[in-house]
């Protein structure tokens, strides 16, 4: 391993997207996959033991996910790069991310190129942006449009995601680490905040905010 190899962590669920990845980052010279972790939990666990350059991450893995796992990565060490590869192609999960502390979004279906660049320029403390994401990104801030789901606070985003996804509150409570009380409170705000009445109406909001496959 030289000097500059880039030493990277993979995060994804799926053990085949894994594989996928690592045979092509280590087709390169300069990019080394040096741990590989199949859920949020397991990245945050891995991070101290293996100090990775850059951590290439799927936000949408079982238990407390990928946009949980870079907050407790991050507040561990504020100097972690986290590239966010993710199947979500809307804006808003870019922009969650990114307010998260990720420093680069890519979606799955971009090219294989994309991915090493990125992974390049990340390590290089710039910020990676896919660019029909970034394009998305500039016109929303230039029309000021905004989505009702803008209004929640990161906490509560990650409960509406769970609850969407047909989680329980006793689920999210275990997962989170807070209790089912404090759940059932972010889950009363997000009701008042959202308008809806129960978790099929959140689910509805999800899906038309591109937030989960209809």
């Amino acid at each position: 391993m030289t000097e500059r190899t880039i030493r990277t962590m993979l995060a994804d669920d799926h053990a085949v997207v894994r594989m996928g990845f690592r045979l092509l980052l280590e087709g390169t010279t300069d990019i080394k996959v040096v741990a590989e972790a199949e859920s949020g939990e397991e990245a945050v666990r891995l991070f101290p033991e293996v100090r990775p350059d850059v951590i290439v991450m799927d936000i949408s893995m079982p238990g407390i996910g990928g946009l949980e796992a870079i907050g407790r990565i991050l507040a561990r060490e504020p100097g972690a790069k986290v590239l966010v590869l993710s199947g979500h192609e809307d804006a808003m999960h870019a922009r969650r991310v990114l307010k998260a502390g990720a420093v680069g979004y890519l979606t799955k279906r971009s090219a294989a190129e994309e991915l090493i660049q990125a992974i390049r320029q990340v390590n290089q403390g710039k910020t990676f942006l896919e660019p029909s994401i970034a394009q998305q990104l500039a016109m929303q801030q230039l029309s000021g449009e905004k989505s009702p789901v803008d209004m929640l606070s990161e906490k509560e985003f990650k409960v509406f995601l769970a609850l969407a996804k047909g989680e329980s509150v006793a689920e999210i409570a275990q997962i989170l680490s807070l209790s089912p009380r404090t759940i059932g409170t972010h889950l009363y705000n997000i009701k008042q905040k959202l308008g809806a009445s129960n978790s099929a109406e959140l689910a509805i909001i999800a899906m038309r905010a591109g937030l989960l496959e209809p």
